[in-house]
């Protein structure tokens, strides 16, 4: 056994080349793990100015120097973001408020159209276990317990500090990044072993793909949430904005926050229509939407990103999520590319197979 794994650890880490990448990988992991809190500033900042960079390529190409350029896409991006912040948020906002407090009504109006099912067809479930389940559920739903929930959340999401501390940092940073980018690379060349002429490989080839798919990660939100919105305004859905909100960021989470939206949407349709033809006209054309996400859009937008089995997928989401939260969910996709990069890309050492020597005569 000892010979079995000296052999293989023979072939994968004798080249310097693969040591050295093992160890940036580590430490860059290591680094996350540990002061990724403290470090979250700087982490937005750089993801922002890796997806404005291309902007300012182009105006590199118009002539316009970096300064310049980095401005001009930093001061269009901010008054997008700007636009977000005081046009859609506010009414989103107040949308969750109202839905956090309708949501005990609505539990109890399903339970309701539950309990009435059940005493249909008494044969499927039994009453008792039903009616302690039942119990526990407003248990935990009566409305202060919502209330408790929704000031925590209002709570840490409102924190001044910290909002003051991105407002601030993050758009110096990434103005920085974009204008001193040579400058910065050059100098965190010196942090890093001579030997990494493989690491640059995988660097090379995750470049572009990591870019693509936040560029396509962008875009599908953006027309999903888009799309969604307008469809539940369409047909009066209450909540609309907040529920399209809900269904372009589910996006974020491949298989799963398709899934998990699902539910609130369907509730909020039942409270308000019942088992009606116009709840299940939405949810037709929620149908509709989510099948041209997922058999049209993705195709399209992330063909040269992502070739990775859907099993992989969510036991990346799994893994990264449960590592780095909300960022390891956005980036496990290229994450697991990377992983995938990395394997394809390691050195194998042939290694001559150990015989045994001849009987003597």
């Amino acid at each position: 056994m000892l010979t079995v794994f000296t052999r293989w650890y023979q072939e994968r880490f004798s080249d310097p080349q693969a040591v050295t990448l093992m160890a940036i990988l580590i430490g860059l992991a290591l680094l996350l793990y540990f002061a990724g809190g403290l470090l979250a500033p700087l982490l937005v900042a750089l993801v922002l100015a890796f997806l404005l960079e291309w902007p300012v390529a182009q105006m590199l190409k118009l002539g316009i120097n970096r300064t310049m350029g980095a401005s001009l896409v930093l001061v269009l991006f901010l008054g997008v973001v700007m636009l977000l912040t005081f046009g859609l948020i506010p009414s989103v906002w107040r949308q969750g408020v109202s839905l956090m407090a309708d949501l005990p009504n609505m539990i109890d109006k399903g339970l309701q159209t539950l309990q009435a099912l059940i005493n249909q067809y008494p044969q499927f479930i039994n009453p008792e276990q039903l009616n302690v389940m039942v119990a526990e559920l407003k248990k935990m739903l009566d409305t202060q317990h919502v209330l408790d929930i929704a000031k925590q959340i209002i709570g840490y999401s409102a924190s001044l500090l910290v909002l003051m501390v991105y407002a601030i940092l993050v758009p110096l940073l990434v103005f920085f990044f974009l204008k001193d980018k040579d400058q910065l690379i050059r100098g965190s060349k010196r942090f890093f072993p001579a030997n990494r002429q493989l690491a640059r490989q995988v660097w090379f080839e995750m470049n572009q793909q990591i870019f693509n798919y936040i560029r396509g990660k962008v875009i599908e939100i953006v027309i999903v949430g888009v799309a969604s919105y307008i469809f539940f305004a369409f047909m009066g859905l209450r909540y609309s904005a907040l529920l399209g909100v809900l269904t372009g960021l589910s996006v974020l989470i491949p298989y799963v926050g398709a899934t998990l939206v699902t539910l609130p949407i369907t509730l909020v349709a039942f409270f308000q229509w019942g088992f009606t033809s116009e709840f299940g006209y939405l949810m037709l054309g929620y149908g509709i939407i989510q099948a041209l996400d997922g058999n049209l859009l993705v195709p399209i937008l992330f063909s040269d990103a992502v070739d990775l089995h859907p099993v992989i997928i969510i036991a990346a989401v799994l893994v990264f999520g449960g590592l780095w939260g909300v960022w390891g969910v956005f980036f496990a996709i290229p994450l697991a590319s990377l992983v995938k990069a990395v394997i394809n890309a390691w050195p194998k050492t042939e290694i001559e197979p150990i015989t045994s020597a001849p009987p003597q005569a």
